[in-house]
């Protein structure tokens, strides 16, 4: 078989490690002293030369490698179905058998570590010649294949055909055990590089994996209800639909659009590509009077108006205004008494119940509190190590403490997973408590600042960047740091740039 042009866009597959180990056992295999022994086997009529049988090559893998007989026959099973053996007898079953039948080593023509590529103008060649030779007799996988080339390669089907019929008429010439020989090479080949359906490819996994029909889930009664139980979770999942989602990505892409330095620009000025800093100043992280922009950003979400340094200070004194009586304030939350567990020692309640207490004469400190419980938890998420014991101590001491000074009102789960925590103290133990005073903020005291008359101040109050004259076309901006040419300066001075000569 002549092997046709490479394609195009064809590269060379990849060498596989597994692929030189099994060729170096099958050079030992052929070796004339201490290999198999190889003689002229007669098959019917035909003789056959530099045959082997499959109990010759047990037994010299046996002997050779001191490996069992299962082992053995699994490492024949390999060589042979990555096509360095091929049977003579039933060239289409790639499974060796311990007995008289015969095998002969694959032409390292022929060898799956050639990097030539099997291209599907010669696996056409050698489909046309087998149904020329069988009269259209063609196994039901291979009518598949020959049928869609047919239709691929059209255009150049005559050159299939004649090349087959020349092949054909070359073989005659041959002998006859000749002709089998080049015909099971080819075959086994063709087994080893277009697998039929159901078997797996050699050349795509190694042969320390298994093959694809192993995994393959058995279609029993365990099978069909985890089947079931999956659809029927997949039923009660929440999905949200297409027109609500995109909805609620053009509302958030109208609202962020403003904001957004790269869509909306820069104001006054954008300070990446001009000398001027007024951008830097009005956006500083503590300013007088804050710009328009950053305060409605403020009312995106409470986490815009907790990373906002100037944010949190408006914030903090909206609270301080709340308690004292400035503002109208509701009256606070009830108390929620800690359940006691089956099983808690007596101890943890009492020690539980008087910290959600905070005493028989305290009672829920003001809602400032929360937002410095809040901070004083970040200082101890983002401090050094080495401050961390210190941190948890005053924390605890400050807010936590049964009558302490500024006592925060948390629940006694989130409580009790805070005492747990104070024998080994970390960054991360008040993480509950965070984020409890966190939803508290969130859902009580954040919706009465945007709607209270302080932040509609802000609001009315705040600054609104001049916009600078903008060109008609900015492409045409001319860099700010551009200088001319050297080659475009005036002659100098012999005393050089700072010379009379000179010019600046």
């Amino acid at each position: 078989m002549a092997a046709g042009p490479a394609p195009l866009c064809w590269r060379p597959r990849e060498q596989m490690p597994h692929l030189s180990k099994m060729e170096r056992v099958v050079l030992s295999m052929q070796d004339p002293d201490q290999g198999v022994k190889m003689r002229n086997q007669r098959l019917l009529i035909t003789v056959i030369p530099h045959a082997v049988t499959g109990n010759d090559i047990m037994e010299w893998l046996i002997r050779k490698y001191c490996i069992s007989e299962e082992e053995a026959l699994h490492l024949s099973a390999l060589l042979l179905r990555h096509g360095y053996l091929y049977p003579l007898q039933d060239p289409g079953s790639l499974v060796l058998r311990p007995d008289e039948t015969l095998y002969r080593f694959q032409t390292p023509y022929f060898w799956t570590s050639t990097l030539w590529p099997a291209a599907e103008l010669d696996y056409a060649i050698y489909l046309a010649k087998k149904n020329i030779r069988k009269h259209g007799a063609l196994v039901d996988h291979e009518k598949k294949q020959y049928d869609q080339l047919h239709r691929k390669i059209n255009y150049m089907w005559d050159l299939v055909v004649m090349q087959a019929r020349e092949q054909l008429r070359a073989a005659k010439q041959r002998r006859k055990g000749d002709r089998l020989v080049i015909a099971c090479q080819e075959q086994i080949y063709w087994l080893v590089n277009r697998p039929p359906p159901g078997v797996p490819n050699m050349l795509e996994q190694g042969p320390e994996r298994g093959s694809s029909t192993a995994r393959r889930v058995p279609m029993n009664t365990d099978f069909y209800k985890w089947e079931i139980e999956c659809c029927r979770k997949a039923l009660g999942r929440t999905r949200v639909k297409s027109s609500v989602s995109l909805e609620a990505y053009l509302k958030f892409s109208s609202q962020h659009r403003p904001h957004d330095p790269i869509m909306s620009g820069c104001l006054p000025s954008n300070p990446w590509i001009t000398d001027d800093d007024t951008y830097w100043a009005m956006n500083a992280s503590s300013v007088a009077v804050p710009t328009k922009l950053r305060v409605e950003r403020w009312g995106f979400s409470f986490q815009e108006l907790l990373e906002d340094p100037v944010g949190r200070a408006h914030f903090m004194d909206f609270l301080r205004k709340e308690f004292s009586g400035e503002m109208p304030h509701p009256p606070p939350a009830p108390f929620q008494a800690p359940v006691r567990e089956v099983g808690d020692p007596p101890s943890r309640f009492q020690t539980a119940l008087a910290t959600a207490q905070g005493g028989p004469d305290l009672v829920p400190g003001p809602p400032a509190e929360n937002l410095s419980f809040w901070e004083a938890c970040e200082e101890l998420r983002h401090g050094g190590q080495a401050q961390v014991p210190g941190l948890v101590d005053a924390v605890y001491q400050q807010f936590l403490a049964p009558g302490a000074a500024r006592w925060v009102n948390i629940d006694s789960q989130t409580m009790e997973w805070t005492l747990e925590g104070l024998s080994q103290p970390h960054r991360y133990m008040l993480d509950a408590a965070q984020l409890h005073i966190y939803m508290l903020m969130k859902k009580d005291s954040y919706p009465r600042f945007l709607k209270s008359d302080m932040y509609k101040a802000l609001l009315a109050e705040a600054v609104i960047p001049p916009e600078t004259k903008r060109r008609v076309f900015p492409f045409m901006r001319k860099p700010w740091h551009s200088s001319s040419s050297p080659a475009l300066l005036p002659a100098t001075a012999p005393g050089g740039p700072g010379g009379e000569g000179g010019e600046a």
